[in-house]
């Protein structure tokens, strides 16, 4: 004899493999954990758009910004595993969890991922609340040393809120680190003189970085970004190789997604990464193309992980809230 839920379990899967054979028919939703107008957001329109016509349905942006990531994100864990509620986000994604000791999501086990887009370079920038004859990084200590000085973040416990602890600690400063709900609002702020500095990313800050509106004073990683080459790296300047931390944009799905959904997923991502045009916008705003298939990917956040939470330890990186 069948057992009864075994029979409608049995009813269901033509109708199923039906949904999954027919996938997608219907337009697909990225969750942003960020406001528009950030990095974030521009990374998930260039996904986005390259995307629509491997998949011949709309990609639509929708952004939950708050909460450093983790408000959307979490929206995106518990989303129907049906491949319509799509996550595109960067490191905050282990970084927040890890510095507010909260983990309403598990950032490796909770999602699937899909891909990496690329990576990119964040700069120390200051704006009009530093005096202009301040242009170079040595310069800005050397004014610096003696004030109460305010560094902005686009999130708490980010690459750019340890990167401005570390600066301090560094290079002998006081600061007072200002949170925000993404680079947009840190950006208006820095230019309208309400806080000294904090890291922005080229995606969302350099067009006003190239027409000067804010000033680049040195840049993360280990080589100096393509589009501003007289902006030195801090290794370059003589500070440690904690700079050198390099995160991630890319895509990913809810856990449990079906495999078939995720395969046609995952191929639309990488025809879409790929494309000359792609490569064309990203190299544009100074974030190098570098795609990684799930496996690659899912590698890195856990890597980043690690690697986060020892950073979070050694600087008593923490958050309330």
């Amino acid at each position: 004899m069948i057992h009864r839920r075994t029979l409608a379990g049995l009813l269901a899967l033509p109708a199923i493999a039906h949904a999954q054979g027919g996938y997608p028919d219907r337009p697909i939703r990225f969750l942003v954990p960020f406001p528009p107008g950030g990095g974030t957001d521009t990374w998930a329109r260039i996904a986005a758009e390259g995307m629509q016509a491997e998949l011949g349905q709309p990609v639509v942006i929708e952004n939950r910004g708050g909460g450093g990531g983790l408000i959307g994100t979490e929206v995106a864990a518990k989303a129907p595993a049906d491949g319509y509620t799509l996550l595109f986000t960067i490191t905050t994604h282990v970084q927040t969890p890890v510095v507010m000791r909260r983990f309403p999501y598990d950032p490796v086990a909770d999602f699937a991922p899909i891909g990496r887009l690329g990576t990119t370079s964040i700069l120390f920038c200051v704006g009009s609340k530093v005096p202009a004859e301040v242009r170079t990084m040595a310069q800005f200590t050397d004014w610096g040393r003696g004030r109460d000085l305010s560094f902005g973040s686009y999130a708490p416990g980010s690459t750019g809120h340890a990167f401005a602890l570390m600066l301090a600690e560094e290079a002998k400063l006081e600061m007072t680190h200002v949170s925000y709900r993404g680079e947009t609002p840190m950006l208006q702020d820095m230019l309208g003189g309400n806080i000294h500095g904090g890291f922005h990313s080229m995606a969302a800050a350099g067009e006003m970085m190239k027409a000067g509106r804010i000033r680049a004073l040195a840049a993360s990683g280990d080589r100096r970004v393509p589009s501003m080459p007289d902006v030195p790296n801090l290794k370059e300047l003589g500070f440690s190789s904690r700079f050198s931390f390099s995160g991630f944009s890319g895509l990913l799905a809810p856990a449990r997604t079906p495999q078939p959904v995720l395969d046609r997923l995952v191929e639309a991502f990488r025809l879409a990464a790929m494309k000359p045009e792609t490569h064309q916008r990203l190299l544009a705003i100074d974030t190098i193309p570098s795609y990684q298939d799930p496996a690659t990917f899912r590698a890195q956040i856990a890597r980043n992980l690690r690697e986060w939470t020892e950073i979070a330890e050694r600087l008593n990186l923490s958050i309330e809230g």
